[in-house]
């Protein structure tokens, strides 16, 4: 068995594709547009993963956007995406450059939280060893759910 990718559904393709590849950093590996079905699936990576996801289709978030408008709720049932980072401090201050709310700041060096525009849960983990306590991250509250 091999996991092969997590699929989550969006409401607007263009602002998802916005978080995920313009301010995660994600990367498009391919997109299917079925016509008949009336959907499009756009399959990304993280860039460390390109090579194996090219070879052997793992790891991948597969972005599933349907054509007929839908309103998603209970995203938060999903549970999250997580991914490893090399500075959680610099991700998180770029994301909220870009408007993202921070909803669990990496007060522990370690571990914060962010929402897509869909209200997936994204866990972002630091590569390695925690980084040492920072401000303004240290004393930063929680923002919504995460």
């Amino acid at each position: 068995m091999r996991y092969l990718h997590t699929m989550i559904r969006a409401s607007n393709l263009e602002a998802t594709l916005e978080f995920f590849v313009g301010q995660l950093g994600l990367v498009e590996v391919r997109r299917i547009d079925n016509e008949g079905g009336r959907f499009t699936l756009v399959f990304l990576a993280a860039p460390a993963d390109l090579n194996n996801a090219a070879e052997k289709q793992s790891p991948l978030v597969e972005i599933t956007y349907n054509w007929d408008p839908e309103e998603y709720d209970g995203a938060r049932n999903f549970g999250h995406l997580a991914y490893r980072v090399d500075n959680i401090y610099e991700l998180c201050q770029s994301l909220m450059d870009s408007g993202v709310v921070i909803n669990r700041p990496p007060r522990d060096g370690r571990m914060a939280f962010v929402r897509s525009p869909d209200g997936i849960s994204i866990e972002l983990l630091q590569e390695g060893s925690a980084l040492q306590p920072a401000e303004p991250w240290s004393s930063m509250p929680d923002t919504g759910e995460w």
